[in-house]
């Protein structure tokens, strides 16, 4: 168990730490490709600790890695007593194939449906809202959330108890979340490594989520934003919409909250 903690550890220390150290404190790019070029705040009595970075970085090592940790270890536990159900590519090779290429299809699906629970009230207000309070976000805050929402986050591993699987399918869904957090909350929607490569890492969906709050719950792999008519592209056309989603949505809570005069 600490050996896998210690690997995930890492591995976020590598993700969030480097990409921090690229964008933000070296500051490579400057604010080419940056989403919002305002400083990350420092002096600020909505964070942990006054500071922004300070709290990003203590929840996403102090709730995140653990807690990602220990849903990985549970499967492991599951496989090696029998609560699971252990496959290899050599006896299962289309199954074991498909499931890779599902895994994203569900984490996406899974990622949609808790995060839009966590817009209703009372479990905004409980939870989610500590995920919020970063506007303007880094790699760092893409774990910076309340431990209970970390333990939701990777519970579409609980799957597993139920489909055919081997280790390999868990960690890369875990990962999906472990590595997505940092990449989807740099900031910027381009890396610039060298003169001649650059990443697309960071998601401008994501990002009109946290400028907008009310749009965007889900990722670009999932269609839910676009039939629940919650998705905006970052165009007029696209504000236009959510304006109009939240006139139907007020009126409709107006109209269930005072009785009909007819």
């Amino acid at each position: 168990m600490l050996e896998i903690a210690l690997r995930n550890l890492a591995i976020v220390l590598l993700v969030a730490g480097g990409l921090h150290l690229l964008l933000f404190t070296f500051a490579r790019q400057g604010d080419e490709t940056r989403f919002d070029a305002r400083p990350l705040a420092r002096k600020s009595k909505v964070f942990h600790f006054g500071n922004q970075l300070r709290d990003n970085i203590f929840w996403t090592l102090c709730g995140s890695v653990p807690i990602g940790s220990l849903w990985e270890c549970l499967l492991l536990w599951a496989y090696a007593n029998g609560h699971a159900t252990l496959i290899s590519f050599a006896q299962e090779p289309i199954w074991f194939i498909g499931l890779m290429l599902l895994i994203p299809i569900w984490s996406g699906f899974h990622f949609y449906w808790y995060h839009r629970l966590g817009h209703v009230e009372p479990f905004y207000r409980w939870f989610h809202s500590w995920h919020h309070k970063n506007i303007n976000t880094g790699p760092w805050s893409g774990h910076a959330m309340h431990p209970v929402e970390h333990l939701v986050l990777y519970s579409d591993l609980a799957i597993y108890f139920l489909l055919a699987s081997h280790p390999i399918h868990v960690i890369f869904n875990a990962m999906l979340h472990t590595v997505a957090g940092p990449t989807s909350h740099c900031g910027y929607h381009r890396v610039r490594l060298t003169r001649f490569f650059s990443l697309q890492l960071g998601g401008f969906m994501h990002q009109l989520h946290h400028r907008y709050f009310d749009c965007n719950y889900g990722s670009y792999e999932t269609p839910w934003d676009k039939l629940f008519g919650s998705f905006h592209d970052g165009t007029a056309a696209g504000d236009a919409a959510i304006k109009a989603r939240r006139r139907r949505l007020f009126e409709k809570k107006n109209q269930a909250a005072s009785p009909l005069d007819q």
